[in-house]
């Protein structure tokens, strides 16, 4: 009897990826998974039920999870949906383990193995399987197009028979997956961007795109490749080194994060109040308190002349790639769970350990257990 594999129609507002897409769904089928998905459920990706294959379509995502032996998700699935998973069964997405982990708890109780995507381990052999960075791919992208929007001021240089514009100024804070993106997507419209990352170890994947690396003297890097927080001394000598440059820039795409933590503030409302009108702020962290002490999560507003907009939700912006990377994300991670059409949890595997928060009705994940 083999293994069936839910795919669910996404309800968080504004999400319009698809956990599996169809292409992913084909390959699926072909290690003996049998497949069903809620009707629609990649309509809003750009993949109609026409373009599935091997899918068995059903009406309710309480019927996807009732059958479902392993359920994908992008967003963790609504309380009744959770409840009609069986006991064995296994939940892999993105399923927000740092909030509301009393319901996870719960969910483990049930029986339900629990696979959170954001804890794939930052190893080579996982890079992979990495939802965080596929999806920070858009994240940047998208950052640069909504700052261009919004900028009164074209990116590129231009000489025209009514003169030369010049290229606008661009800073990019944190050279993460998201912010080497957009140092790409900035410089590819014509801008000149510098950057800043509290890893000294960015500079030469700052410089390799073409950017000029900002120099503070901190140095924050952890042994996990992540930005620990900063001491207080620090943050006054980052934000005092920062304050020049933002001051010049004409767009300021900000993307510092630390996984299950608040943002780190790094933009003042006085660097804001020093940054040129017609200057434009897209802070990508908005959805975790945001970089700047002035976004607003999923507004824009304008402070003397700036421009500071807190997006939600940019990887759903481009849904159809979103989705095709984080199809083939979580296609590599159950490669290494289906063994011959059968579920095989082998928790001394170094991915599988550190991605797992429940197995067999407890809280496995080291980080969780106390909780």
């Amino acid at each position: 009897m083999s293994l069936t594999l839910g795919i669910l129609t996404e309800t968080a507002p504004g999400e319009r990826r698809v956990a599996i897409d169809p292409p992913t769904a084909a390959r699926l089928a072909k290690l003996n998974l049998s497949i069903v998905a809620q009707k629609g459920a990649g309509s809003a990706a750009g993949f109609p039920d026409s373009e599935w294959s091997e899918v068995k379509w059903l009406d309710t995502a309480e019927q996807v999870a009732v059958e479902a032996d392993i359920l994908a998700c992008v967003q963790r699935p609504p309380d009744d949906v959770l409840k009609s998973l069986k006991s064995g069964s296994l939940l892999i997405g993105s399923l927000a383990p740092y909030n509301k982990f009393d319901d996870l708890k719960k969910l483990a109780k049930q029986g339900v193995s629990i696979v959170p995507m954001e804890l794939v381990p930052r190893i080579s052999r996982a890079q992979s399987m990495d939802v965080l960075s596929s999806q920070a791919t858009i994240a940047g992208y998208q950052a640069v197009i909504i700052g261009a929007d919004l900028s009164p001021r074209l990116f590129p240089m231009l000489t025209t028979a009514a003169g030369t514009l010049r290229p606008a100024k661009a800073v990019v804070i944190g050279a993460g997956v998201a912010g080497l993106q957009a140092i790409a997507t900035a410089r590819r419209l014509g801008c000149q961007v510098e950057a800043y990352d509290i890893r000294a170890a960015a500079r030469e994947q700052v410089e390799s795109l073409g950017a000029k690396m900002i120099d503070t003297g901190v140095d924050a890097e952890t042994e996990g490749g992540y930005a620990r927080e900063l001491t207080d001394d620090e943050r006054q000598q980052q934000a005092d080194a920062l304050a020049a440059h933002l001051a010049k820039a004409d767009v300021v795409i900000s993307t510092a994060a630390i996984p299950g933590r608040s943002a780190p503030r790094i933009i003042s409302r006085a660097m804001v109040e020093d940054m040129k009108a017609g200057s434009v702020i897209i802070d990508i962290a908005a959805e975790t308190g945001g970089n700047c002490e002035l976004t607003k999560a999923g507004e824009t507003v304008v402070i003397n002349g700036v421009i500071i907009n807190g997006p939600l939700g940019l990887a759903s912006r481009c849904p159809l790639h979103a989705s095709e990377m984080y199809s083939k994300n979580i296609y590599n991670l159950l490669g290494l769970m289906i063994k011959e059409g059968e579920l095989v949890v082998d928790t001394d595997d170094d991915v599988i350990k550190g991605t797992l928060l429940a197995h067999e009705g407890s809280i496995v994940h080291e980080k969780f257990q106390d909780q």
